[in-house]
């Protein structure tokens, strides 16, 4: 992690309230849950204050509920609006309901927005250079998720989480992640790139690293 990246996260963690409200204004979001045709109830904990607590407590390092409402009322409290109790178990629902579809909206046009705020002088050779890599994500326990997601085949039932394999392409200008897939855990680096390759555009440079074996890594240009 650069030092940049880290003084950031450390900003916002460290911040009272809501910080992701600035970066990811009502608007946009409102404009989000429009195209998509959400509908949501108006309450307390509505899709804007639940998705901006929710990003706030990704990048904290007190990722615990309870921390993340505290943040909630502070930012109520400065907004003279009735403020709810430290019981989390609202705020966990209000998560749940989130729509997936909604986050990946806000994923693509957050990633959109940097990308056009980018000039010519930033490229490379007047390229613009994507970076793709890849990692492996936990997650719940649950009998939907080891369906779709079983655990390490050397792994006894019981013994294990399901992990999932993503692939990801950055902005090398932006830093931004401008693409995403996700696979099971056995899918081979090279499949899951032919699936982000039509994230990218003509002229795009493809950087990846190559391997520890001596492969090489995903590499080229459109």
């Amino acid at each position: 992690m650069t030092l940049r990246v880290q003084i950031l996260k450390d900003k916002f963690s460290q911040s009272l309230g809501l910080p992701f409200k600035e970066l990811l204004p009502e608007s946009v979001i409102r404009l989000a849950i429009s195209e998509l045709k959400i509908k949501y109830k108006k309450r307390l904990f509505d899709p804007f204050i639940t998705l901006w607590a929710f990003l706030s407590q990704v990048l904290d390092a007190d990722k615990t509920c309870h921390n993340v409402v505290s943040k909630i009322i502070a930012h109520l409290a400065e907004a003279e609006v009735e403020v709810p109790s430290t019981d989390t178990s609202a705020y966990c629902q209000a998560r749940a309901r989130l729509p997936e579809k909604l986050l990946e909206k806000l994923f693509t046009s957050s990633a959109q927005s940097l990308e056009e705020k980018v000039t010519t002088e930033y490229l490379w050779c007047g390229r613009n250079v994507k970076v793709i890599d890849g990692s492996t994500v936990s997650m719940p326990d649950t009998q939907e998720n080891q369906k779709e997601y079983p655990q390490p085949s050397s792994q006894k039932p019981g013994c294990g989480f399901p992990i999932a394999k993503i692939g990801v392409i950055f902005s090398l200008v932006t830093g931004a992640a401008v693409a995403l897939c996700i696979d099971v855990l056995n899918t081979h680096d090279i499949k899951l790139a032919r699936k982000l390759y039509s994230f990218l555009k003509p002229n795009d440079v493809l950087l990846g690293e190559r391997r520890e074996q001596g492969r090489q890594g995903v590499q080229g240009e459109l």
